[in-house]
């Protein structure tokens, strides 16, 4: 294979065998075809592939990873270069075809440990694999006159590569929210993929889990979380549910989320609203931090997040053998089988088992259009609202290729229609917190500055801007009503919130 890189393009001299691809590039391109073909999310379809390859070992696995992440990241840049090597583009037009070469100019642009001829080689095999001879020999030209060009000229700066392949709507945006150097940190930043997030439930010792999470897992990282508390940053920690005291102590969350619902401030005893609850990871931490005497509440659009919800979180404390056999909401990777968790030598905790922790009711609600069956008088209520999702860029680099500027402020409009509908269920002097995963000012300060000024309904109450009134936010708040979380700064996903007191 290594003297493909240096033949003739591989289609003459008779019938040649049908090129075999490398399982992590074969991996790889099924994933960006499906992200590119069906709108699927990269990390789910990275996942769903590494299931069906359980034999890869752990640094396939990275390059697999490593090129999903990095072709989809850089990918207008990437193309611009084979752009002045190639007269046409019909090589885009077949998923797979596509995925490979950019796969290939992505190795040569960027992966200094794959060897060019390496890189080209193994990029031709999957073209040709994927469109047959005569695309392998167009894969091979182009490639190899790439290969040449960085040889002469060096590697490319891959934070300019990141920046340069960002919508032009979305860097002018970046910098209006954050400043021109701010913006091309948040996104050039890394580690991409980012680390996943363990939440541990309140009364969990973090260093005691960090100690038993190390020795479960040797060849993983378990660092303690910068911003929340109760994270705690895992890589390399595979399949979570394998790990003790999964669904019973912590659950997957990433920090940047956690950091939200704690900055409601939940405390012992209250009624709490989770507006936009989705699958429940943050009801779940809500719902522990109520204890004792408490109660949370979870409404939604989507009827199927709700019933994932209800699986987890719904059972009462009384029934704690059959929650503790549920599935993690929303936990990364995680699905149903959490039981197979072994707790082991897990340290005590608090005492609370995970069905000490449940959601007392679930609303399928269009907050839209109206509060549904959700009952009034909560002291406290998170919207964490539908929002462009900016902020999971390192995350979710696919997001970048669908969003656009016009999104934004029909965006607005609805976050502002959600936030307010769902302060009518707070009582008097509760407490509201709205919070997005963007960290574009037209979702951020420009939504936090309608709600808090004059009413663009009829509801009959009004949202006053207020200092946050827990520890976490009040720090990243700066004593102030609002905070941002970024990756360059944080180490966490991108996220807004602002804290109201609701009047009426």
């Amino acid at each position: 294979m290594a003297d493909r890189a240096k033949g003739d393009g591989g289609d003459g001299g008779g019938a040649a065998p049908r090129p075999r691809e490398s399982a992590p590039r074969a991996v790889a391109a099924r994933v960006l075809a499906r992200v590119w073909g069906s709108d699927a999310f990269a990390s789910a379809a990275l996942d769903a592939e590494l299931r069906r390859a359980p034999a890869l070992d752990p640094r396939d696995v990275g390059l697999a990873t490593e090129l999903v992440y990095g072709v989809l990241r850089v990918q207008a840049a990437l193309e611009a270069r084979i752009a002045e090597f190639a007269a046409k583009s019909r090589w885009t037009a077949d998923p797979l075809v596509r995925a490979h070469v950019l796969m290939g100019a992505y190795s040569l642009c960027f992966l200094d440990r794959v060897p060019s001829f390496a890189a080209v080689s193994e990029a031709v095999d999957g073209a040709q694999a994927a469109g047959g001879p005569r695309v392998g020999a167009f894969a091979n030209a182009v490639l190899r006159k790439l290969a040449a060009a960085v040889d002469a000229g060096g590697r490319p700066p891959l934070s300019g590569a990141v920046v340069a392949s960002a919508p032009g709507w979305l860097r002018g945006a970046l910098r209006r929210s954050l400043g021109r150097a701010a913006a091309e940190a948040f996104l050039s930043a890394g580690p991409v993929p980012p680390p996943t997030g363990l939440c541990l439930a309140p009364g969990e010792d973090r260093g005691a889990w960090l100690e038993a999470l190390r020795g479960a897992a040797p060849a993983a990282s378990f660092e303690a979380g910068r911003v929340s508390p109760a994270a705690i940053v895992a890589r390399g920690a595979g399949d979570l549910r394998r790990l003790p005291g999964f669904g019973a102590a912590w659950l997957g969350q990433e920090e940047g989320a956690q950091a939200l619902a704690l900055a409601l401030g939940a405390r012992p005893g209250e009624r709490v609203l989770d507006a936009c609850a989705g699958r429940g990871n943050k009801s779940w931490l809500l719902s522990r931090a109520v204890l004792p005497g408490g109660a949370v509440d979870a409404a939604d659009l989507y009827p199927a997040k709700l019933s994932q919800l209800r699986a987890t979180l719904s059972a009462p404390p009384a029934s704690s053998e059959g929650a503790a056999d549920a599935g993690g909401a929303g936990a990364e990777g995680a699905g149903a089988e959490a039981g197979s968790a072994q707790v082991g030598d897990a340290p005590a905790g608090g005492g609370l088992s995970r069905a000490a922790a449940f959601v007392r009711e679930t609303y399928a609600v269009d907050w839209t259009v109206g509060a549904g069956d959700v009952p009034e008088g909560y002291d406290r209520v998170l919207v964490d609202a539908p929002c462009s999702g900016v902020g999971t860029l390192r995350r979710r680099p696919e997001i970048a290729l669908r969003r656009e500027a016009d999104d934004l402020p029909r965006l607005a409009d609805l976050q502002v229609a959600i936030a307010r509908r769902a302060a009518t269920r707070a009582r008097d002097g509760g407490r509201l917190v709205f919070a997005v995963c963007s960290v574009l000012r037209e979702e951020c300060e420009a939504v936090a500055a309608r709600l808090a000024g004059p009413a663009e309904d009829d509801l009959g109450v009004r949202l006053e801007p207020a200092p946050f009134d827990a520890e976490i936010a009040r720090e990243l708040a700066g004593g102030g009503d609002a905070f941002r979380l970024l990756p360059h700064v944080h180490g966490t996903d991108g996220y807004f919130a602002a804290m109201f007191v609701v009047r009426r």
